[in-house]
């Protein structure tokens, strides 16, 4: 049986680290702000494109507003910075804060990282250049079922994978700056399912992607309704209906939402649901697991944790822990990269309708 405290993430001995925010959206003020508080984290300053906005935030969790973040960057003393802007301003502000390279010592900045592969292959290039830390906000890494069935895998109670599967049927709020970029789940939600089936089973060798446009998106797009395959070297598969349409419920009809996944091993299985779909109610995701040694029965382990807002310690945590240890965070940029170019595989696959090996993305 794996630990009582396997779905958790270990935490610094440090957490009085000064850290400054950058964006005062949704995701900063509900979530990354309310998880730090909780976790007993330093957040002390937040700037954002409106001054406004941050403001408000800030009162709201007795910060210190900026003006701007090159103001903040100058004034603060802050040691990490958690950027929550925009993919497409992201090169542009970590550019920015590599000039008080030594005064910051780490970044924790938003998935996607950029707006492709390329791009955060440059963005990883300039802070190891910087010597500043960076990690990805890869939240779902952090999901309490995602968590623990990493370590039901780790203790060998599955034999070895043979298939895992996800199956999202929701309703995800996009967010405006979608429109400009044309992306809508690829980038956003698929990469949450494809950075879990790397932190679970490893790198793929090639990607099959189809997708469609979501009838409810407005603005021009491609990548609503994903369906894809990863192939393993080893022989094992990865499946994923991410589902953005999830039938008229917005528009009348009776709804049927969640998350499912599921991982099937030679010895074992494990299968699960995300609560995220029910946010801003508390459903704490759930895992059960069976083996050929417990005999017909299920592993039911429980928890009160959320992926939102709860996950959101894990992503900083590990960081802060990397800075302590000074060894690499458990979700480095470099590591973030094969995500990245697993996403851009899956564009290219579904737009040119086959295969597509990952070393094509990564020359590789």
């Amino acid at each position: 049986m794996i630990s009582d405290s396997a779905h958790l993430a270990q935490l610094p001995h440090r957490r009085d680290t000064p850290i400054g925010c950058i964006g005062s959206g949704f995701i900063m003020a509900d979530c990354h702000l309310v998880a730090y508080k909780n976790a007993g984290f330093n957040p002390v300053c937040i700037t954002s494109r409106t001054p406004a906005n941050a403001q408000a935030v800030a009162e709201r969790h007795n910060l210190q507003a900026y003006a701007t973040y090159q103001e903040m960057l100058e004034k603060a003393d802050i040691e990490v910075v958690d950027i929550a802007v925009p993919p497409d301003h992201q090169l542009n502000v970590i550019r920015e804060i590599t000039r008080y390279a030594g005064k910051i010592k780490g970044i924790l900045a938003q998935k996607p990282l950029g707006i492709n592969y390329q791009q955060a292959l440059e963005i990883v290039s300039i802070c190891q250049e910087a010597g500043i830390v960076l990690s990805v906000n890869q939240n779902m890494r952090y999901d309490h079922s995602v968590r623990a069935c990493r370590a039901v895998i780790e203790e060998g109670l599955l034999g070895d994978p043979v298939f895992a599967s996800i199956d999202m049927r929701a309703i995800p709020h996009w967010m405006p700056w979608q429109e400009r970029q044309g992306w809508v789940t690829l980038r956003i939600m698929s990469i949450h399912h494809l950075d879990t089936f790397r932190y679970w089973l490893g790198d793929p060798v090639r990607v099959f992607c189809s997708t469609r446009p979501d009838p409810r998106t407005s603005f021009e797009h491609s990548d609503g309704i994903c369906l894809y395959i990863l192939e393993y070297e080893n022989g094992a598969r990865a499946s994923s209906w991410d589902d953005v349409w999830t039938g008229p419920a917005n528009e009348g009809a009776a709804g049927d939402i969640g998350i499912n996944w599921r991982l099937e091993g030679t010895t074992g299985m494990a299968r699960g649901t995300i609560g995220w779909p029910e946010y801003p109610a508390r459903r704490p995701s759930t895992l059960d697991y069976t083996n050929t040694s417990t005999g017909k029965k299920w592993i039911q382990p429980r928890w009160d944790e959320v992926w939102f807002p709860d996950a959101f310690i894990g992503t900083m945590a590990q960081l802060l822990v990397a800075l302590e240890s000074g060894e690499p965070p458990e979700i480095s940029a470099q590591d973030n990269l094969k995500t990245m170019a697993l996403v851009d595989a899956c564009y290219l696959s579904s737009e040119q309708h086959r295969t597509v090996e990952i070393a094509e993305i990564t020359g590789s």
